[in-house]
């Protein structure tokens, strides 16, 4: 086999960190991968390489998140080094070290909203959200990027951070909302105001397999890719929607997997889910890899492939065509869309929220407003209340900066923060910017 293609593997276990000592977010979900990764010899492989994460520091956090109280005391250093890993992994692609990167790492990240009160659905820091804003700093913010999340479980955490920016294309296809953690992720949520359309959620219904994954990436996400066209694709290459999954009730393979990075190409592979440790994670990854590298992976074959999943390819797909037919209309025409039928006529669009962490127990009530804007994406405004297990509420105000903001409104945030600092009863504070300085009044 040859391939003029190199991955750089960024791998990092988190032996330090762990939910509980048997929880299924642990350590070796990747320990597993790496005894297979040497078993099959891929670091003698001229194509790929293995390289070190760096810690993020606590600014690159800070680009993507507002954490509460501070970002000191939400985080631990795994998750610094899960997000550096990330961030390494872009490197290694924009620098031209490699060709494509793959970011081997725990803890996860897609359930970390912007606000950050804790940990829900195992994470507490979106890991691509910090390559992302790492990667508009480094470029002035003149950086347009993709995400293509494959996990079981809807990617709320990074359609809450990129809600309403136009410069992000987040595509999630996962298993129907209505039937699985954390509900969400319905076709008709299609993003705010100032980036309409751009957020594209695809429910597969429980049961789809690689059939059902393929056409969706041929038929839906390559198209979309090609129109938006973007700087960076990144894939959150979340692997629970295996057959052998214990948390999910999907029907995807090894060799689904495979392919899909195949078709897809992406330039960085982020780890999500994905907690079938033997009987799924070492083969998928393998699959990755080699996909990754152009080489052959068609002998990547789990040892109990049922022969049922074989036989009943395709069953699924008459609803998986009616729903991307359906999403590639609201492409096409996201440009001709009404928005006033849409979010209403005012000056601000409002959206309140009920937001549950269950790793850390902790109910939010948020409330957003985010404002039109002709010029610009437009500042927005949060107020957030959070209970935690003991009774305690933590009150909070914050403005958000938009990438490229008008001076418009960047004077109108500037107002509203310093008006926030009079007001009584937050607990605190935050300005949100990413091309500026992150504030927080206690």
């Amino acid at each position: 086999m040859s391939s003029k293609t190199t991955v750089g593997l960024v791998f990092f276990p988190a032996f330090d960190w762990a939910i509980s000592p048997d929880h299924p977010e642990r350590e070796e979900r990747l320990l597993y991968t790496r005894d297979q990764i040497l078993e099959e010899g891929l670091f003698d492989l001229p194509e790929i390489e293995e390289y070190r994460p760096q810690i993020a520091s606590l600014q690159d956090i800070e680009r993507a998140h507002i954490c509460v109280p501070s970002a000191q005391e939400v985080i631990t250093e795994s998750h610094l080094i899960a997000a550096g890993g990330t961030m390494t992994a872009g490197e290694l692609v924009l620098s031209g070290k490699t060709k494509r990167a793959f970011a081997l790492l725990r803890p996860p990240g897609h359930h970390a909203m912007r606000v950050v009160h804790g940990s829900r659905g195992f994470c507490t820091i979106n890991i691509e959200a910090v390559l992302i804003e790492y990667l508009r700093k480094l470029h002035g913010g003149k950086f347009r990027c993709a995400i293509v999340d494959t996990d079981a479980h809807h990617a709320d955490g990074t359609q809450d951070i990129y809600y309403n920016d136009p410069d992000i294309l987040h595509i999630s296809i996962h298993q129907d909302g209505r039937t699985l953690y954390p509900g969400t992720g319905a076709m008709d949520e299609l993003g705010g105001p100032g980036a309409y359309g751009t957020l594209i959620n695809l429910p597969l219904p429980p049961g789809s397999g690689d059939a059902e994954l393929l056409y969706a990436t041929e038929q839906l996400v390559l198209p979309l890719l090609q129109d938006f066209k973007p700087d960076l694709i990144i894939n959150a290459a979340g692997q629970d929607n295996h057959f052998t999954d214990p948390l999910t009730n999907m029907n995807i393979t090894a060799q689904g997997y495979a392919r899909m990075t195949e078709l897809l190409s992406p330039d960085v592979v982020v780890l999500e889910g994905g907690y079938s440790i033997e009987g799924a994670l070492p083969y998928v990854n393998v699959g990755i890899i080699l996909a990754l590298a152009g080489l052959d992976y068609t002998g990547v074959i789990e040892p109990e492939l049922p022969q049922k999943l074989i036989d009943n390819q395709g069953r699924l797909r008459e609803e998986v065509v009616s729903n991307v037919g359906y999403l590639q209309e609201v492409w096409s025409r996201r440009k001709e869309k009404d928005l006033d039928l849409v979010f209403g006529d005012k000056e601000y669009v409002q959206r309140k929220r009920r937001i549950y962490y269950d790793t850390d127990n902790i109910s939010e009530h948020q409330s957003e407003e985010i404002k039109r804007c002709p010029s610009c994406s437009g500042c927005r405004r949060v107020y957030s209340i959070a209970e935690r297990h003991y009774g305690r509420l933590v009150k909070i105000g914050a403005v958000l900066i938009p990438w490229h903001a008008c001076r418009n409104c960047r004077h109108e945030a500037e107002e509203a923060y310093q008006q926030l600092t009079t007001e009584e009863g937050l607990d605190h504070i935050y300005l949100h910017d990413p091309e500026g300085k992150q504030g927080d009044e206690g």
